[in-house]
């Protein structure tokens, strides 16, 4: 397949994606540190939940049936080729970069190993089991679900919120009655917010760890807790681009680029996925409608073609659920006007199942 080497950098619900959609037409190489794919989206119900565990740390060997799966780091990144930590160097026709965005502990992994983040989260979950007061600091999404997870499992914990904004979900798109429904629901179990504040040191001990400690705001309240999360600091991971690339960097690290989801002037080199700077939440299902139109447009090129699609960011989904049960969403209704979904819809568009059937069959495991 000359002129066909197509080195997708990351692994995630985007690389994997379209590394599959392009397997049978290029020459296809997948670049990802961590030995299994870990799916986010099921990361804080397996936090308290070991029968969940099996549903995070998914095989990639069933990914590609012509590529193949590295697992390596990327150190460098250039238009044409990939260097690997291992000294290798992938050269490329065309580089796709989907290497997501990091995250705190348990949302996301730092360990490149399935086993050892596994051991992580059965020291959490022990860390847990002996714990009566968490602290979360952040009420954005993955604070407010961590909360009904933590609920959930351990009913008799008490939970505080920090929060530096005056209101939970500080984000301006979302509608009211999302933040009234949900606070409502963790206030009813016992959830208690702080809001309008900072904390003005950090706990003495790392997220997860079970040991007493005393923190204060900068408002002056002391809240004592024995263990504590931190639930905001989403950064998006792409400082392996070099040159010309390092150039199309926003501030937040995210990366340029244009209509088809080409790197700004970059013609063989696309961004997709959370890394993209593409303006719309940052959702599993937003990076695999990314991949799936670079998908395409890379077929069209490889065949001679031009990019043919257009990437429109899809009406915005927020759906945030608090434990199996519990939780709300907002949505787009088909007159453009959104709507708040109550928990009994939230549990059976995400709640329940957390989307783990349709990625499986992504990974060819179904």
């Amino acid at each position: 397949m000359s002129g066909n080497r197509v080195v997708v950098v990351g692994g995630g619900y985007a690389g994997i994606v379209v590394a599959r959609e392009l397997d049978d037409v290029a020459d296809v190489t997948l670049v990802e540190p961590k030995s299994e794919f870990v799916h986010a989206t099921a990361a804080l119900r397996a936090a308290v939940d070991v029968a969940w565990e099996p549903n995070v740390f998914l095989s990639y060997d069933h990914l590609l049936t012509n590529g193949r799966v590295v697992h390596d780091r990327a150190r460098r990144i250039t238009p044409r080729s990939v260097h690997l930590t291992s000294t290798d160097v992938l050269e490329a026709d065309h580089v796709v970069i989907a290497t997501g965005t990091s995250y705190p502990f348990p949302a996301k992994f730092i360990e490149s190993e399935g086993w050892v983040a596994r051991a992580r989260l059965g020291r959490l979950r022990e860390a847990l089991a002996t714990s009566s007061h968490a602290l979360l600091v952040g009420a954005g999404p993955v604070g407010l679900e961590l909360a009904g997870e933590l609920h959930h499992a351990y009913p008799d914990m008490k939970i505080t919120i920090v929060e530096q904004a005056e209101r939970i979900l500080p984000s301006p798109e979302l509608m009211e009655p999302l933040r009234e429904s949900l606070r409502t629901q963790l206030e009813d179990a016992g959830v208690r917010f702080v809001l309008g504040a900072r904390l003005g040191y950090l706990p003495p001990v790392d997220v997860g760890i079970h040991q007493p400690f005393v923190v204060e705001t900068t408002t002056g309240e002391k809240i004592e807790a024995d263990i504590w999360f931190r639930a905001y600091g989403n950064r998006a991971e792409s400082d392996a681009l070099d040159g010309t690339l390092a150039a199309v960097r926003r501030g937040d690290g995210s990366i340029r680029v244009d209509g088809h989801l080409r790197v700004a002037g970059h013609g063989t080199v696309w961004a997709i996925g959370d890394v993209a700077d593409v303006k719309e939440s940052k959702r599993a299902q937003h990076a695999i409608a990314h991949a799936r139109v670079v998908a395409e447009n890379l077929r069209s090129v490889l065949a001679g073609g031009e990019p043919t699609v257009l990437y429109r960011p899809e009406p915005e989904i927020v759906v945030i659920p608090l434990g199996p049960e519990g939780g709300a969403s907002q949505v787009m209704k088909r007159d453009g006007s959104r709507t708040v979904l109550d928990a009994h819809e939230t549990s059976r568009i995400k709640g329940q199942d957390l989307m783990v059937a349709p990625l499986k069959e992504l990974l060819g495991l179904e």
